[in-house]
């Protein structure tokens, strides 16, 4: 997401920025509203971390939503969706407001998962007057509570946008590294975690990609190193994600294209996660505007969606189609 536009995006969508699931499931594609959706397997269900969290205490779909707070989701068939309830709140991070500046919001979450323990990242914007941070809270379960670091992991400045973070643990070295950042500077850092998974040990020096906006996510198949990431402006038609690879998951990153485009009845989607499935298969789990073709910026909406992903035989990514409610990917009874 664009914190330098986040005056303007609180104001046309953020109340409703956060998943609305259906009562009684869902007929599939759109899931339920929200944004910056980071989606993982967790014992047979998928878990969908977006911005925002409920109003309500219980986690119940009140349609009442704010970025001061995150919540959770999660399903077996992705029909049915359990609300996860209240993760953390912006006033249980203390430091929050040690720059002084009058607004803070919460967005953007990726959790990673280490020895029992769930790790919960997210982004403290907007980017002005004081510059964007990246914060880090821990918990035994992924609904949490998660309990705060007491300090910011990564603080923005000098034309970087501490947002959107992302923590990617190489299966090959263990060793865990964090992407982020984006938007109007878009440039991509990345630093290496120490083993509590809530400190940096050192910066690692890589190019940032073509085409690359925000919203970075890793992912590793047959030896290659997926570097995916959202592309153009979040309530535009532009908006997109694109892909790089690598035989290191620093690169250097070679290009590759674009994978999921608007069409002729979604606009702008983007801000991705890619998730492997127990039977196989990969699904794209992403935010889009329901909506035709026209000009920017977007407003009312947006909503997340969950489709096919397909690698080609020389492990290139498919262009991923849209589709809409039971063409929707389904998970497997286990």
């Amino acid at each position: 997401m664009r914190p330098a536009l986040f005056g303007l995006f609180a104001v046309l969508t953020l109340g409703a920025a956060a998943p609305l699931p259906r009562d009684g499931g869902t007929p599939g594609n759109p899931q339920f509203e929200g944004a910056d959706p980071h989606a993982m397997m967790i014992d047979g269900e998928m878990w969908v971390f977006p911005t925002g969290g409920p109003k309500d205490q219980t986690g119940t779909a009140t349609g009442s939503w704010d970025a001061d707070r995150f919540g959770a989701w999660s399903s077996r068939d992705l029909r049915h969706w359990t609300a996860r309830g209240e993760l953390i709140r912006r006033d249980q991070i203390k430091w929050i407001g040690d720059d002084g500046a009058r607004e803070h919001f919460l967005w953007a979450p990726g959790v990673a998962t280490r020895n029992g323990k769930y790790y919960l990242y997210y982004s403290v914007g907007p980017q002005n007057p004081t510059p964007s941070r990246i914060g880090v809270a821990v918990a035994d379960r992924p609904q949490g509570p998660y309990r705060d670091s007491g300090k910011p992991l990564v603080t923005g400045g000098n034309g970087f946008e501490a947002i959107d973070p992302m923590v990617f643990v190489d299966p090959k070295t263990g060793v865990a590294y964090l992407y982020a950042g984006g938007s109007a500077g878009a440039k991509l850092r990345v630093w290496q975690m120490a083993d509590d998974m809530m400190s940096v040990v050192r910066e690692m020096p890589v190019a940032t990609p073509k085409n690359f906006t925000e919203g970075a996510f890793v992912n590793y198949r047959a030896g290659t190193y997926y570097l995916s990431y959202s592309h153009g402006r979040f309530n535009g038609p532009d908006y997109s994600v694109h892909y790089a690879t690598s035989s290191s998951p620093l690169g250097p990153w070679r290009y590759r294209g674009a994978i999921l485009t608007s069409d002729a009845k979604h606009q702008g989607p983007g801000h991705h996660s890619i998730v492997p499935t127990p039977d196989g298969r990969t699904l794209i789990v992403y935010h889009r505007w329901e909506q035709r073709p026209g000009p920017a910026p977007f407003k009312g909406e947006r909503v997340v969606a969950i489709d096919r992903l397909s690698y080609g035989k020389n492990g290139t990514i498919l262009p991923v189609r849209m589709t809409d409610g039971a063409e929707a990917p389904t998970l497997a009874a286990r």
